[in-house]
């Protein structure tokens, strides 16, 4: 019913199988186990570009988790409202909540895949004889499979083989426990691998954005999901252990390398962005710069002008003063006169007074008293 994933498994594994049965032999327990491992590592070579995308789509949640849970406080009482605010924040920042979950899913199928493959070596056929194949494995290379042990312990056994889900209907049900001293080290050291990789992952979270759910999945992955390792360890046959172990090895390699490589990217971003403001900005202790000679600011001119239009305007109001209040304008084409050469003009328009012909009568009155 699943070929469609065991075909592929296999076939992986089968190609590392003879490249390491070339060198340490088809029988030998070791070219059976680094071809496990290799087929981990290939898998997960794969599976490399959408772990970044993972990575970076959660630290962009991370970032903006404020805001979801201001839109959460928000729209308490709304759920719809809310799931569709939150749809489109998270649309508006580019980010697919299911790609955080992608590795994890494309993983389930191999595991699934890798524990069937191990499990059918043992296994007899449907019609009962000998097992001429498995997948893409001939019935040679099911012998030397059989004929590989490490420690006395073929890598298809399990502590416990039962759950049919597990042993994928394996026929020698029951507690084998001459395989509990080569399982159990591998099931420690699995458990420890969970555990420290779930703990570093979790290391990288924003505290800002930590709910009540995200401690609950940090205690989950963090202690459950190891402790069941090291339990439910006891059915999965030694093969699918070294699988586990390969796994978290990987995965606690490719987080420290990709959660460095994006940390030197946020900093050169930082660095990037201060250097543009210091750029733009005025330097510590530095004085605006002084306008050049003859420059005017656009508005100064405006007010010189509404200054020197309300001049005109009180010279020609006839002011008693408007000797002093006014000055002639710089584009008038008559040169400026003095109040003393007005007074030699008589019948002068502009005398000092601004009345016409005035020192003209008061030149008549002093006339009369000298007479």
């Amino acid at each position: 019913m699943l070929d469609f994933i065991y075909y592929p498994v296999s076939f992986i594994l089968w190609c590392w199988h003879k490249v390491f049965g070339f060198v340490f032999g088809e029988s030998t327990a070791v070219a059976w186990i680094l071809g496990i491992i290799f087929l981990t590592f290939t898998v997960r070579g794969i599976m490399f570009k959408p772990f970044v995308n993972q990575v970076r789509s959660m630290k962009k949640m991370q970032d903006f988790a404020p805001e979801m849970k201001k839109l959460q406080k928000k729209y308490a009482n709304d759920r719809q409202r809310q799931a569709q605010e939150m749809q489109k924040l998270q649309r508006e920042h580019g980010v697919n909540p299911l790609g955080s979950c992608l590795p994890m899913l494309l993983q389930i199928p191999v595991f699934i895949g890798l524990n069937h493959v191990l499990r059918a070596f043992t296994m007899p056929p449907p019609g009962g004889g000998v097992k001429t194949e498995n997948y893409f494995f001939s019935q040679h290379d099911v012998e030397s499979y059989v004929n590989a042990k490490l420690f006395g312990v073929n890598l298809g056994e399990a502590v416990y083989n039962g759950v049919g889900v597990v042993s994928g209907g394996a026929t020698n049900v029951g507690f084998h426990w001459s395989v509990l001293p080569v399982a159990l080290p591998l099931m420690i050291v699995a458990s420890i691998a969970t555990h420290l990789t779930a703990r570093h992952s979790v290391a990288r979270q924003n505290a800002a954005s930590a709910t009540s759910q995200t401690a609950i999945m940090n205690k989950l992955t963090m202690y459950i999901f190891p402790l069941g390792v090291l339990v439910f360890g006891a059915l999965f046959p030694l093969g699918l252990l070294f699988y586990w172990l390969a796994n978290n090895g990987w995965t606690l390699m490719q987080q420290r390398l990709v959660y460095t490589k994006i940390d030197k990217e946020e900093a050169a971003r930082k660095a990037e962005a201060a250097e543009k403001r210091a750029t733009l900005g005025p330097k510590p202790g530095q004085k605006p710069a002084a306008p050049k000679v003859g420059q005017k600011p656009v508005q100064q001119k405006k007010n010189q002008t509404a200054q020197g239009g309300a001049q005109k305007k009180v010279a020609k109001a006839g002011s008693a003063h408007g000797f002093a209040q006014t000055a002639p304008a710089s584009d008038s084409a008559e040169p400026a006169t003095t109040p003393t050469e007005t007074n030699g003009q008589n019948g002068s328009k502009d005398n000092g007074t601004g009345v016409p012909g005035l020192l003209k009568d008061s030149t008549r009155k002093s006339g009369r008293k000298r007479r």
